[in-house]
């Protein structure tokens, strides 16, 4: 059997960490504001449809 003995992830060619932190940086802003936006239009949707 083949010996796994190293993470290949770790020591696969091509990684490219700055563009993976840059695409969770970006999710987390999406998620951030994407919350702060429904919970907007679910506050004016209790102001102005009660």
């Amino acid at each position: 059997m083949a010996e796994h003995n190293e993470v290949a992830y770790t020591t696969a060619d091509g990684n490219d960490y700055p563009a993976h932190e840059q695409t969770y940086e970006g999710f987390i802003m999406l998620v951030k504001y994407g919350t702060a936006a429904v919970i907007f239009i679910v506050a004016m949707m209790a102001i102005f449809l009660t």
